[in-house]
């Protein structure tokens, strides 16, 4: 196979920058997209879907081809960026990222500030004269490296994290300084020797390559290969990597990360929907760990950039002909868009913006019928809560969906699925969540997490499912050993009745009753739609 003809390419000279979203990956294909229109995409290269075909057969056999053909991709990006992957002086660092054909959020791995190592870091130092980002970004690199191509466990990481916040007397990695931060990183070099048996890789081509067999490998990951399942996608299509230049969200104070949403998706309502993270790397926007209530500081300190922001929702809507999802960065004040793809919506959602596309004369009647082929129309309903009688409110949270459920608290997932097996209804209760809990997800009524943001990976997958859902519950403490939550002085034991309010954000004690809303008008259009559609065939 001629490797060369399934290598793709934004922003390099020398290299094809056209293909089929089967060869680049449905990320890479919208990216190429986005840049197409003038849009700040940092410069990538793609290794195709059938370079992972390739690899199948002998994964160990193809080690050093992929890694000459890395090293031919890897020159044209530092010729399009001006930086060197290994320089002491303006060093490249790229993000290793996964592509399917189909959007699959969360389902695959991704390792961010590739090619940092001690030598590269100093030339990080005098490119940016920012300590503190550079020594941010290379404890981010040793720990993520270890869990992703290594699958180190994160606690031993997470220890020496916790040791130097308790010691500077802060809460969070952002009130760290460098010389924490510095301190921080060199500890995780010996918790990474000590756990993967040898020391961290300081050839940043070797990084590259490892994490992009990572990358590839996590195509059969457990909850890959569960949502592929739960959504019928076929296990042959492969996966892409991207390969693309780092741009930092946690370079400073004007700088972050976030994702945006051009509609909402959670009730359908035509207005932007946006998570921002100040002085962050995206993968605490979307993991599940963190919260991501910026944007409106966001708009108050970077107003330039808030108002793009705004702005994009009619322009990716029109290029790309549905309500987008989009991941960003801000640097130094500069906006970057790192990803876009078709909003994952509530059903409820799902059928108001059908109705909302039409009657704009956006969708025409059989676009919205095709739109709209995976929801199960008999099953769209808004879930209320009946204030009569009333229950007694525990706390309050951010919802990301609608609706309102009730049930027996799970504190795992592995007992959410007991509970559904059983014919039981529960509440997933967490102090966060990820797509490793995609089995927990589904079992469950519905979830409440303590941390957590509303983009999260997780919470677009429990939206799309149609859960009610509560994420950034600062009232909610779990205690696992003794398998209690605990609401200020209201304990709970795992198993007592629970009703999450995705309607306004709250939690209850009990089982609530609940009333069902149907969207008469809404599938009235829908069934006219269907009508015509029949009698035009």
């Amino acid at each position: 196979m001629d490797l060369q003809a399934h290598i793709y390419a934004i922003g390099l000279p020398g290299t094809r920058i056209d293909g089929a979203v089967d060869g680049m990956g449905f990320k890479a294909f919208n990216l190429a997209r986005m840049a197409s229109i003038g849009l700040p995409v940092p410069q990538a290269f793609i290794l195709g879907t059938a370079v992972q075909q390739a690899r199948r057969a002998d994964p160990a056999g193809f080690r050093a081809p992929l890694r000459t053909l890395l090293e031919s991709q890897v020159e044209r990006l530092e010729a399009a960026c001006g930086l060197e992957l290994g320089s002491g002086r303006k060093p490249l660092l790229v993000s290793v990222r996964s592509g399917a054909p189909v959007s699959m959020p969360g389902m695959m791995d991704t390792v961010l500030n590739v090619g940092l190592t001690d030598a590269t870091l100093r030339g990080l130092l005098r490119l940016t004269g920012n300590p503190r980002l550079a020594w941010d970004s290379y404890r981010r690199l040793i720990h993520q490296f270890a869990e992703v191509v290594h699958h180190a466990p994160p606690e031993p990481f997470n220890a020496a994290l916790r040791l130097a916040l308790e010691h500077a007397r802060v809460s969070r990695p952002t009130g760290l300084d460098f010389r924490a931060l510095a301190s921080v990183a060199r500890s995780y070099l010996d918790v990474y020797e000590g756990i993967v048996g040898r020391p961290f890789p300081q050839d940043p081509l070797e990084q590259l390559l490892a994490a992009s067999e990572a990358v590839f490998d996590s195509w059969q990951s457990p909850r890959a290969v569960t949502y592929r399942q739960l959504h019928g996608i076929d296990d042959s299509l492969g996966t892409a990597v991207t390969v693309q230049r780092m741009v930092f969200g946690n370079a400073g104070g004007t700088s972050g990360s976030g994702v945006g949403f051009t509609r909402n998706p959670a009730n359908g309502d035509p207005t932007p929907y946006l998570d921002f993270r100040f002085n962050s790397q995206g993968e605490d926007v979307v993991s599940g760990q963190h919260s991501a209530s910026d944007a409106t500081r966001l708009a108050i300190v970077l107003p330039h950039v808030h108002a793009h922001l705004q702005a994009l929702g009619t322009l990716l809507e029109r290029q790309f002909g549905d309500v987008q999802e989009f991941e960003f960065t801000v640097q130094d004040g500069v906006l970057y868009l790192l990803q876009t793809r078709d909003a994952k919506r509530t059903p409820w959602a799902a059928l108001r913006i059908a109705v909302d596309q039409v009657n704009s004369g956006a969708w025409s009647p059989a676009i919205a019928l095709e739109r709209l082929a995976g929801v199960d129309i008999d099953q769209i309903a808004r879930t209320r809560l009946v204030a009569d009688p009333p229950l007694e409110r525990l706390a309050a949270a951010i919802p990301t969906s609608v609706g309102v459920a009730a049930g027996a608290i799970a504190l795992d997932a592995a007992r959410a699925v007991q509970y559904a097996a059983a014919g039981q209804a529960c509440i997933l209760v967490r102090n966060d969540f990820s797509t490793a809990d995609l089995p927990g997800i589904k079992a469950a009524a519905g979830i409440l997490t303590a941390r957590g943001s509303r983009t999260a990976h997780a919470a677009v997958i429990a939206r799309q499912l149609g859960k009610p859902c509560l994420v950034g519950c600062n009232e909610l403490a779990i205690d696992l050993q003794q398998r209690t939550v605990s609401f200020g002085e209201h304990r709970l034991q795992e198993g007592d009745a629970l009703t999450v309010d995705s309607e306004n954000g709250l939690v209850f004690a009990g089982t609530g009753r609940i009333e069902c809303e149907r969207p008469d008008a809404w599938l009235d259009a829908l069934a006219t739609w269907a009508c015509v559609a029949g009698q035009a065939r």
